[in-house]
């Protein structure tokens, strides 16, 4: 299976034009609700259309519309991958910001991977890794965004581990301070879904631009990336604590989801115990659909994912 974090297509902003086969048939869905009261604010996570993107159905420019018109969602996540050949052109970006303004359409975040480890032990190697998360930091400020999510992979024991993490986090929390753009740290496996290890890092940082971005799925201790998809991780944090211990520093939650039983429930991930640990937090922000299965379709997949987040959120306390 293609991994978002080492895919880095042209093709996805080439020339070929939007068709999409899966999406067509499909009536956009219901806006999503919004205020604390009425129901969850939901965002889409550009991962979710990962597929079409790659088989170059769908072209990078056009997924927050594609976001609003077929699925009822006006609030996107960007993934970079899908932008790198763009990342220095001011005008993409201001661009990509004013038609989505037009279109009622709200710019969250970048999903930042592969531009090198933050907790690197050498120092040298943090501030350029630090550098090139900078160009990204702009291009969210250009876009209107108002966060960037980042990795905290590096390699040693927990203690040098920490304090490179503390650094180079700390640095480029400065760095996205200067330009009014938080830095959201992900559990993306290894040490990072360790989240009480990382809660640490944030608040030994204490910068207000340093947050986080829980993920429903990735806490698999023992893999990079974190996912538990296919059930082969030996061993997890729990999924429900680490979100609890992430939750006072979210900016955004990813809410992952793999594949559903015959009534619309997630069948690998806790889905209430995890909405109504959001819902006790008093978080506010959204909560963004990033669908990851196979035997869906991404468009079926991810209409899932929103009627599950929406049904289960009534049923909470």
């Amino acid at each position: 299976m293609t991994s978002r974090r080492t895919f880095i297509k042209q093709s996805a902003l080439g020339g070929v034009a939007l068709a999409l086969p899966l999406l067509t048939d499909i009536k956009a869905a219901t806006p999503a609700l919004t205020g604390a009261n009425v129901g969850p604010r939901i965002s889409l996570a550009q991962w979710s259309l990962h597929r079409a993107l790659e088989r170059g159905d769908l072209k990078a420019v056009n997924f927050p519309m594609v976001a609003k018109k077929e699925f009822g969602i006006s609030a996107v996540e960007y993934v970079n991958e899908f932008y790198t050949a763009e990342l220095r052109n001011a005008s993409f970006w201001d661009n990509l910001r004013r038609d989505t303004n037009a279109e009622g359409i709200q710019n969250l975040l970048i999903m930042v991977d592969g531009e090198g480890e933050l907790g690197a032990a050498k120092k040298l190697e943090r501030t350029r890794a630090v550098d090139r998360h900078r160009s990204w930091i702009e291009a969210a400020r250009r876009l209107g965004c108002g966060a960037i999510r980042v990795n905290a992979f590096g390699k040693g024991d927990r203690m040098a581990l920490q304090e490179a993490l503390i650094d180079g986090l700390g640095t480029l929390a400065e760095a996205g301070s200067e330009a009014d753009i938080h830095i959201l740290v992900e559990n993306h496996g290894l040490h990072t879904s360790d989240a009480g290890f990382m809660t640490r890092i944030i608040e030994a940082v204490n910068n207000p631009y340093l947050g986080t971005l829980p993920d429903f799925g990735n806490w698999c201790l023992n893999k990079e990336w974190g996912g538990t998809k296919d059930g082969s991780c030996t061993d997890s944090y729990d999924p429900v604590k680490g979100l609890q211990q992430m939750l006072p520093y979210a900016k955004g939650v990813s809410a992952k989801s793999y594949d559903f039983d015959a009534n619309g429930a997630e069948t690998r991930l806790p889905y209430k115990a995890l909405l109504q640990s959001v819902k006790d937090s008093g978080f506010t922000g959204y909560i963004g659909i990033e669908y990851e299965g196979d035997r869906l379709s991404e468009a079926e997949g991810i209409r899932a994912t929103k009627a599950l987040i929406e049904k289960t959120w009534a049923t909470l306390d």
